[in-house]
């Protein structure tokens, strides 16, 4: 009779060991027998707080020595003999704390995330795929490989990043490997140029609304959308003075003749749209003060990049230096170089420019295999492209892609738009064909100058920046830089006929000629992505402009004298909503109090009182944004419900200034959907009416605090996959459209504040940790600092200070 128990137990043996060796679907993607064990499963991951990073490390790619000292805060201070040997020990330390946000954030870029999601981002991928990011990666590689010095470079820093890949044992893989069942790959120079087009999609991609405005103009004019989409605001506080006189261009854009016909009038019907979009808050601030406002008559320079925010952080902080110089600041982990910072002698920051750089071209194909396209009176055959796409758990995917002399067509009848049948959209962005911009960072990490500056930002090409400058000999500088289409009137703004070359760009806008200050003298310059020149740049400059946070950085420099490096520190923490400022006496003069509800009647109470600050306990800002969201729908939401599709609604400021001219907003204010008509007084108080009854409910729940409202969070890379090693429920105020822009998950990426003194005093934080690893006290140690408005004061090391306090461990690199 034993016999049976023994089988039992056995078959129950046997069907635990079959279950625990593979992974049980979409949830529980890894071998559970795996992940636990605890020799090589996430037990391993967990990082004593004791835990060491000395190490002695060999390898026979390097030429020398290299040194390694780790401060309090697990900053790297890397002192190597030689260039090549100084990027293979940034690749090396970028792959040790980062490898699986470097790897993830490249297959995405490649349109390879099926291979581990599985058949839900077979869209995804089709989409990067379509838009030519591996395309626009190959081209750029080109030129990365073209210079001997890049190209070695670029292979230092690669051959990095595969030594300590090459150390990796399944115990030591990053705990995402193991939790989502599969293992990194070689790194290579093409896995850099793909992360660079993954930041250019990021900040340049977004920039343009062809497709929604093409759609749009069914419905309105462009007279009437530009109304609705202004380029030029009345209160525009423009990166480059106003009044500064501007070079008369030396080649005008022409128009195509019979584009009032076969552009304006008769703008093809689309139904095509981009998914998986930027988001459109994207940003940042930087300004720069020069010597003779600052308490220390040096120059200071601030940066605060505003992207999305994530465990772990898209930035890695560090030091670099060989014997020719030192440069600290933040890295991108994927790609060499010090991004933002500074160096003994001159400091940088970058914004978005947030310049329109992509168009869309109708292309008429012969027939339904797109391997030819009319062009020029003629059929062209098409380059054809097909895509493998490799999806996990199911079979493989291939997508042929057409490309032409515009770009890849991203749209066709296989993909997103079921009206155009034989024909296609082709995407031309000027990220498909740029060279190293890699080699701006190489020079502004060597730069001693204004001259050395100019020279390393003529390289960058896309996506375009606003490159703001200081140094030690007392200059101060903003240009915007980037490779930007010179553009007739309206170009762009909708799909263009793609059947000749008639409607390409004609040319660039010299680099020369691309916006820019030095040394004005109001004595600061300041860049938050706003239109970088007034209405007398002699270019048309389209783009998706943000203008509050520039102009309440104008609003405070202004005034600002004996300026510290404290003073500037608290103007990037700063919550002053300047459009509640300008909007809010507009709320209040046509809110019909007689119409108002007894909840609604507080909440008018609340914001009358209001000081305008976005600050977490805020209350009145909560009651503000809802009110102006409700009243933006009052306005606009019946004319642009007619589209079809979910439109942006003109920005905040476009209704604070029509409203100042116009109490019907150009007769939006009325509902085209009732029989009666509503006024200005109706829509306003029925928007506060609304408003209140959310409040109500709000404050039942005691979330109607601004912080609690927003429920800002810093999530891991994976979002709600991964929502135990999230940061949730910061305490922090602002708003996109306010100086401190922090918004859900959104928002100051990384916070630098350089003084030029000698010695360079600098201070910085972001809201991470320098360890990828969820299991390291390194992980999210600086969310808190970040969140609470302090910075970390950042040490530039010198030679013979490695028995400084401050070094916590050791780490030496030597040839093998």
């Amino acid at each position: 009779m034993r016999v049976i128990p023994f089988l039992v137990t056995a078959a129950a043996t046997i069907l635990l060991v079959f279950l625990l060796n593979r992974p049980l679907g979409d949830k529980v993607p890894m071998p559970v027998g795996k992940f636990l064990s605890p020799q090589t499963g996430f037990w391993q991951n967990a990082e004593d707080t004791a835990a060491s990073f000395n190490g002695m490390l060999s390898f026979p790619e390097l030429k020398g020595r290299a040194e390694v000292y780790f401060d309090e805060r697990l900053v790297p201070h890397v002192f190597a003999e030689n260039d090549e040997d100084l990027y293979f020990v940034q690749g090396y330390l970028h792959a040790k704390f980062r490898l699986f946000q470097m790897d993830l954030q490249t297959r995405a870029a490649e349109g390879r995330v099926s291979e581990i999601a599985g058949p839900k981002a077979i869209g995804y991928d089709r989409e990067q795929r379509r838009l030519g990011m591996k395309f626009a990666a190959e081209y750029s590689l080109q030129a990365m490989e073209k210079d001997a010095r890049a190209r070695a470079v670029y292979a230092a820093y690669t051959a990095g990043i595969n030594a300590y890949i090459h150390t990796l044992t399944q115990s030591s893989l990053p705990l995402e490997y193991k939790i989502l069942n599969f293992e990194p790959e070689e790194w290579t120079n093409l896995r850099t140029a793909l992360l660079l087009k993954m930041m250019a999609k990021m900040l340049a991609s977004g920039t343009e609304k062809d497709l929604a405005t093409t759609r749009l103009h069914q419905l309105f004019s462009t007279t009437q959308l530009n109304a609705l989409y202004p380029q030029v605001p009345d209160s525009l506080k423009p990166i480059v003075p106003p009044g500064t006189a501007f070079v008369k261009p030396g080649f005008t854009a022409k128009i195509p003749a019979g584009a009032a016909a076969a552009y304006f009038r008769d703008t093809p019907p689309v139904t095509a749209f981009e998914q998986y979009t930027p988001d459109r808050d994207n940003g940042s601030n930087n300004w720069v003060v020069a010597g003779n406002k600052t308490v220390n008559k040096v120059p200071i320079l601030a940066n605060d990049p505003h992207l999305e925010l994530s465990l772990p952080s898209i930035w890695y902080e560090m030091q670099l230096s060989t014997p020719q110089g030192k440069t600290y600041g933040a890295t991108l982990p994927g790609s060499p170089y010090v991004i933002i910072g500074f160096n003994d002698s001159i400091a940088w920051g970058v914004t978005n420019a947030q310049r329109d750089v992509k168009d869309y071209y109708s292309i008429r194909f012969k027939d339904r295999q797109r391997s030819e396209y009319w062009f020029n009176n003629q059929w062209k055959p098409a380059q054809l492209r097909i895509e493998t796409i490799k999806v996990k758990g199911a079979p493989v995917v291939y997508d042929t892609v057409s490309y032409t002399v515009f770009g890849p067509v991203m749209y066709d009848e296989s993909f997103r738009d079921t009206l155009t049948k034989n024909n296609g959209l082709a995407v031309k962005w000027a990220a498909h064909h740029t060279g190293d911009d890699g080699n701006t960072f190489y020079l502004l990490n060597r730069a001693k100058n204004y001259d050395d500056y100019v020279t390393a930002i003529r390289f960058f090409e896309c996506p375009g920046q606003n490159f703001a400058f200081a140094s030690k000999a007392g200059t101060i500088a903003l240009w915007q830089q980037g490779k930007f289409p010179n553009r007739w009137e309206n170009q762009g703004m909708y799909v263009m006929p793609g059947t000749d070359s008639s409607y390409d760009w004609q040319a660039f806008i010299p680099q020369a000629e691309n916006p820019h200050a030095v040394n004005p003298d109001r004595g600061y310059l300041f860049s938050a992505n706003q239109r970088p020149a007034d209405a007398s740049y002699p270019y048309y400059i389209p783009g998706a402009y943000i203008n509050p946070r520039a102009s309440a950085i104008d609003h405070y420099l202004s005034s600002m004298n004996n300026i510290t490096t404290q003073n500037m520190m608290e103007l990037q923490n700063n919550y002053f909503n300047i459009m509640a400022s300008d909007m809010v006496p507009l709320l209040l003069k046509y809110t019909d109090e007689t119409g108002l509800s007894a909840p609604a009647r507080k909440c008018f109470e609340q914001v009358k009182s209001w000081n305008r600050f976005a600050g977490p306990e805020s209350v009145g800002q909560t009651i503000y944004q809802v009110w102006m969201d409700s009243l933006s729908v009052n306005i606009w939401g019946d004319e642009l419900v007619r589209a079809g599709f979910k439109v942006e609604l003109p920005a905040e400021q476009t209704l604070m200034e029509l409203l100042k001219k116009d109490s019907t907003v150009m007769g939006y204010v009325d509902d085209i959907r009732t029989p009666g008509k509503e006024t200005i007084r109706m829509q306003v108080t029925d928007a506060l009416n609304k408003t209140a009854n959310l409040i109500t409910q709000l404050e039942k729940e005691e979330k109607a605090g601004w912080a609690k409202f927003k429920d800002v969070s810093v999530y891991h890379l994976l979002k709600e996959a991964l929502l135990p090693f999230a940061h949730t429920g910061l305490n922090v105020g602002g708003w996109g459209n306010i100086i401190n822009a922090v918004k859900k998950s959104h928002g100051p990426s990384w916070r630098m504040v350089v003084q030029l003194s000698t010695p360079t005093e600098a201070y910085g934080v972001y809201p991470g940790g320098q360890s990828g690893n969820p299991g390291s006290r390194f992980y999210d140690n600086a969310i808190d600092t970040w969140a609470s408005g302090k910075y970390y004061q950042l040490w530039l090391m010198n030679s013979g200070e490695e028995a400084d306090a401050r070094v916590k461990w050791k780490m030496s690199f030597a040839q093998k």
